[in-house]
């Protein structure tokens, strides 16, 4: 009798999205073109005119204020919802996706363990992966000090970095993360934003990530797009980031948001 897997406390498409790209071909060292892209709900527009390519290896990031249309862009990409416009994925492209917040009841009985096993029961890859994101041991004290652990029990820091870990285990190509230190306090978003440069620094990952901290998007960023409601501004963070684009895109005074460059 086969044993039934225990249900996850959350669907599928809120923890992450993977998936392998066959039939579609972006231009020549481009992992992902979009075009004119646009999002509507009935008669409310979310955003139009989205346009932006990636190579392999390049981290983006999208910034905006509340409400401006990012994660919705994120499951535009993901082709979770409908859309106008074209996003071309190069071909046999593995995506991988991490979402904003996971809410995970510290009662339920999942362990650790049990989710890695939804993606894979290699010892070696579960090992491979939290190492890659900090659990520095070999797989019998990650068995007793990680993988045992119930998912409720860990706190916002640990379970951010077994989501990653998660993320990778069949190696994407690209990584989707939507503000990926939600709800960490600043060194924890410091080690996360570490892990993830020297992940994508030895994977040659692309990453997208939607971030509100305009300093990690100087630190981080081969290039930014500002979204509100439409593509305010486009490029490497030092050419667009300017005084005049960051007052459009967030309203108001905006000095405090502009980097300085010595």
């Amino acid at each position: 009798m086969t044993e039934k897997s225990p249900d996850l406390p959350f669907r599928s498409s809120d923890l992450s999205f993977e998936t392998l790209v066959k039939e579609e071909g972006a231009k020549e060292g481009k992992i992902l073109e979009v075009k004119d892209l646009a999002v509507s709900f009935d008669s409310f527009n979310v955003f139009h005119d989205i346009s932006f390519e990636l190579a392999r290896g390049e981290v983006m990031a999208v910034v905006g204020p509340n409400g401006s249309g990012k994660t919705v862009l994120f499951r535009a990409l993901l082709k979770l919802i409908r859309y106008q416009g074209a996003v071309i994925w190069n071909k046999d492209i593995k995506i991988g996706y991490v979402p904003q917040k996971l809410f995970v009841d510290s009662q339920f009985p999942v362990s650790v363990g049990d989710f890695f096993k939804f993606k894979t029961k290699s010892k070696e890859a579960m090992t491979e992966a939290l190492n890659s994101v900090g659990f520095s041991e070999d797989f019998e004290h990650l068995k007793h000090h990680v993988l045992n652990k119930k998912l409720g029990a860990l706190s916002g820091g640990q379970l951010q970095r077994v989501l990653i870990a998660w993320s990778i285990i069949n190696k994407p190509d690209i990584l989707l993360f939507d503000e990926p230190t939600s709800g960490i306090d600043i060194g924890g978003e410091e080690t996360i934003y570490n892990l993830l440069h020297k992940l994508q620094a030895s994977s040659h990952l692309a990453l997208i990530l939607i971030s509100h901290d305009l300093n990690i998007v100087y630190k981080y960023a081969d290039k930014v797009l500002c979204l509100n409601k439409e593509a305010i501004c486009y490029g490497p963070p030092h050419e667009v980031l300017n005084t005049a684009n960051l007052s459009q895109l967030y309203g108001g005074e905006t000095k405090f948001y502009e980097h300085k460059h010595e």
